[in-house]
């Protein structure tokens, strides 16, 4: 079943994202090593967002990413959809 969070305006497809959270989190590879295996700009992007995991709620809470959707989109809602994923399959 695909996950999808309705307030992604990057219409990313959580599915994917959580299969970098499982790598960053669960079998321990590094950032710098899922970029490296990264293959389009879209895999980047689906990175960087498991890389906001590692950095506490309020530090990212004012965050304004440089992407087209940053006035309606927050990053805390992306963390939010992963956390939870990944919660779930820990569970």
């Amino acid at each position: 079943m695909a996950h999808h969070n309705p307030f992604c305006l990057g219409n990313y497809d959580f599915d994917k994202i959580a299969h970098y959270a499982r790598k960053r989190f669960i079998e321990g590879c590094n950032t710098n090593e899922l970029l490296q295996g990264a293959h389009s700009l879209r895999q980047r992007q689906e990175i960087a967002l498991v890389s906001f995991m590692d950095i506490e709620n309020d530090s990212v809470e004012n965050l304004q990413l440089s992407c087209q959707y940053t006035e309606q989109c927050k990053v805390t809602t992306c963390r939010s959809v992963i956390k939870e994923i990944i919660e779930n399959e820990l569970h």
